[in-house]
């Protein structure tokens, strides 16, 4: 039996491997997603970002780096996390569905030429596929983070939009990944916009 000791060592071991990886697979798709975000943010458009769970914390995290800053002092960029309201969550997911939580913040803020974070380690979460969908139909490009195999949210993806899907089926190490990948958009975003700091 392995030793608690020797347990920390083998998940760090694991979140290098696995970001060894994604860094060689995911580049070229990290660059492609950064560039749509800053088209839309250079049109005066927005990010939207959603997910469940980690991954609220995860839309969170990219829209407060995007509203505030990252690492470098520039004025802020228009970003909303769909996950913060809690009032209009609870009274859709009471009034409709769970399933409709995001889809409905989508159709009502979302216009041509902006931008959806749907996150999902599985790419199976229902809310997350509605929003994609709601996506396509206010013309909105979807960038993805997921994992696995993509689930069902890989069969949905239209011209212009990008998965970035994690070489791995361990939630956690999904997860690592996409708060690197987030850090990667943002730092994009900035020096693109912005210049070199």
């Amino acid at each position: 039996m392995m030793d608690s000791h020797d347990r920390v060592i083998r998940h760090f071991h694991d979140s290098i491997h696995t970001k060894q990886l994604a860094m060689d697979q995911l580049a070229p798709t990290i660059v492609r997603a950064g560039s749509s975000m800053v088209k839309a943010l250079a049109a005066d458009g927005k990010i939207l970002s959603c997910g469940n769970g980690g991954s609220a914390g995860d839309a969170q995290h990219f829209s407060s780096e995007l509203l505030n800053r990252f690492e470098m002092e520039r004025p802020g960029l228009p970003a909303v996390a769909l996950t913060t309201d809690t009032s209009t969550l609870t009274s859709i997911a009471n009034d409709y569905s769970y399933r409709e939580v995001f889809s409905k913040q989508v159709r009502a803020l979302a216009h041509p030429g902006d931008v959806l974070l749907a996150i999902s380690t599985s790419g199976d979460s229902e809310n997350v596929i509605a929003a994609v969908d709601a996506a396509h139909e206010r013309n909105v490009t979807v960038v993805a983070l997921t994992g696995r195999d993509g689930g069902a949210m890989a069969g949905l993806y239209r011209e212009g939009d990008t998965e970035i899907r994690v070489p791995s089926r361990v939630t956690a190490r999904i997860q690592e990944v996409h708060l690197l990948v987030i850090h990667c958009l943002c730092d994009y975003i900035d020096n693109t916009l912005f210049g070199q700091d």
